[in-house]
């Protein structure tokens, strides 16, 4: 289980400056391979990326996911280019077509989902081949939950990237990728063993997501029609987040790696509101790493 905990994904926008920089050393020290930083309204994912690349020595930092209607394809290419020139091997970048919210707040009319992200995708390598040496071979992961997006994004990129889905989904999303490409299951993780604050902790992080219509469909497709009202049913919650002691969390994990997950990437819910970061659950982790 130690080689699929690849990372930590963390919401940095309500912190400073000084706390992200103090978080990503922290996990860096812990010997996590690589911090992803989700991108909502508040900072440039590419701007904190560098910031956080010169502050530490080692750990990667990934864009997890970056909204495809944020940036062309080319800025994106030139982005990705220039950190791996200045920080070699160590920025990746993760891309997703968003909600349709997200499209429509920033002025953008939604398009098809699967042409957007296929043609993204094509003139992303494209704009990287004519930029200058030393070419960037950085992986390249796009979230993917319907069957489309990822069979498109299982042939064009390095691997998909899957969030809040059960582990049957991840099972789904392997047989259609086939072996060669990388599956990364995000899952919320919270080191709490008293079932109804775990669950009060998981019911408020996930509160954001019961709108969205793309979220709302693969719950239906896998089962959870019933299980959506009032922050979601114990049995919804419980598919989706990985809670109680370091046991319990490990193997949920493990269910995850053993339905065809490559790998692991930790996204910490804090249990303690009166705790900034949660650093008792990545602790436990981090000691799990190969050191």
């Amino acid at each position: 289980m130690s080689n699929n905990i690849a990372g930590v994904l963390f919401p940095t926008d309500n912190l400073s400056l000084q706390q992200v920089v103090s978080f990503a050393k922290q996990i860096e020290e812990m010997d996590y391979q690589s911090l992803w930083i989700p991108e909502f309204f508040g900072r440039d994912q590419v701007a904190l990326s560098a910031l956080l690349l010169g502050e530490t020595s080692k750990i990667k930092v990934a864009t997890g996911i970056s909204n495809i209607y944020t940036k062309d394809a080319m800025a994106m290419a030139q982005a990705s280019h220039t950190l791996n020139e200045i920080f070699p091997s160590r920025f990746n970048l993760g891309l997703g077509v968003s909600h349709s919210i997200g499209a429509k707040m920033r002025g953008h009319e939604w398009e098809n989902p699967i042409r957007k992200m296929k043609q993204y995708l094509l003139d992303l390598f494209l704009a990287r081949d004519n930029l200058p040496n030393p070419k960037d071979k950085s992986p390249v992961y796009v979230a993917a939950h319907g069957e489309e997006m990822i069979k498109m994004s299982g042939k064009l990129a390095d691997g998909i990237n899957t969030y809040l889905m059960p582990t049957e989904h991840t099972s789904y999303a392997r047989e259609m990728i086939g072996e060669s490409k990388t599956l990364t299951v995000v899952l919320p993780c919270c080191l709490c063993s008293n079932s109804d604050q775990a669950r009060s902790t998981a019911r408020r992080s996930l509160s954001i997501y019961f709108p969205l219509e793309a979220y709302r469909k693969a719950w239906i497709k896998w089962g959870f029609r019933n299980d959506m009202r009032n922050g979601g049913s114990d049995r919804l919650i419980d598919s989706l987040v990985a809670w109680g002691d370091e046991t319990s969390i490990a193997r949920r994990m493990k269910e995850y790696i053993d339905s065809g997950a490559d790998q692991i990437i930790l996204l910490p819910y804090n249990a303690d509101s009166n705790e900034q970061f949660p650093i008792e659950l990545l602790g436990a982790f981090g000691s799990r790493l190969e050191k």
